[in-house]
């Protein structure tokens, strides 16, 4: 199999553009929330932080935000292991299931995150797709490592 046709490398394209759906999200409800608010004159913003802008952004805007950065977080993991895996012609069957499953997993933790962002469902989401991923950088270790069980 080619590497480019590796199925996991699918999962990694999908959760590549979710990333940039969620920016589009995020972009989408905090540009009209700035122009409401009289305090937020972008003309007049110099040197500001994501904190400062956030205490004048109401909490279901950040919501989103939080969400970008987090997709920039565990997931640039993902996507090495993922690459490796296709690389090493193992990025099919058992492992590219693996990886739709984190996508779908990380997909749905956005959605909560930035629509009712309850914690405790939010933190299983996180909990459930970070095993995945360890399952994943298992199976990379055994192919990188050449370990045989």
């Amino acid at each position: 199999m080619e590497i480019a046709q590796s199925p996991i490398l699918q999962a990694v394209v999908a959760l590549a553009a979710w990333t940039m759906i969620m920016w589009i999200w995020m972009y989408a409800t905090r540009i009209p929330a700035m122009s409401r608010n009289p305090k937020l004159d972008p003309a007049h913003m110099v040197g500001s932080t994501g904190t400062s802008l956030r205490a004048e952004l109401p909490e279901k805007v950040s919501w989103k935000a939080d969400n970008y950065n987090h997709l920039h977080e565990a997931p640039t993991v993902f996507y090495a292991i993922a690459i490796l895996l296709a690389i090493t012609g193992y990025g099919d069957g058992m492992n590219a299931l693996l990886a739709w499953i984190y996508v779908g997993l990380r997909v749905i933790h956005s959605l909560v995150q930035s629509t009712s962002n309850r914690v405790l469902v939010r933190f299983v989401l996180f909990a459930l797709s970070s095993i995945v991923l360890m399952a994943l950088i298992f199976h990379a270790f055994i192919v990188t490592f050449d370990v045989h069980m």
